[in-house]
């Protein structure tokens, strides 16, 4: 099961972490076969937790292997994950990715 930022519970749905990472990977050089060893990675280590899993935990993992597949689909879902607000919030984003390499 996945905990919700609101506290519901929910089934793991592997397509929306899918989908999820096709809309930030649409146009970039990317394959489906990359996005499902994302999908299939992300899913082990949420079935590796004991209860509940956070939504928060499967964003991270998602951008943890997303980093290391594209930087700019990544940049592309931190953007909608973490709720950008201005272009400053894709200045800290991408000192951070800086920072990390």
């Amino acid at each position: 099961m996945v905990e919700k930022r609101d506290g519901t519970r929910i089934p793991y749905d592997r397509q929306k972490v899918v989908s999820g990472v096709i809309a930030a990977c649409k146009g970039r050089p990317v394959t489906l076969e990359q996005i499902d060893a994302l999908a299939d990675a992300v899913e082990e280590e949420a079935r590796s937790v004991n209860g509940d899993v956070p939504t928060s935990q499967i964003g991270m993992a998602v951008l943890e292997r997303l980093r290391e597949i594209d930087e700019v689909s990544y940049v592309r879902f931190a953007s909608v994950y973490k709720n950008f607000d201005d272009a400053a919030d894709f200045r800290r984003e991408l000192a951070l990715l800086k920072k990390n390499q």
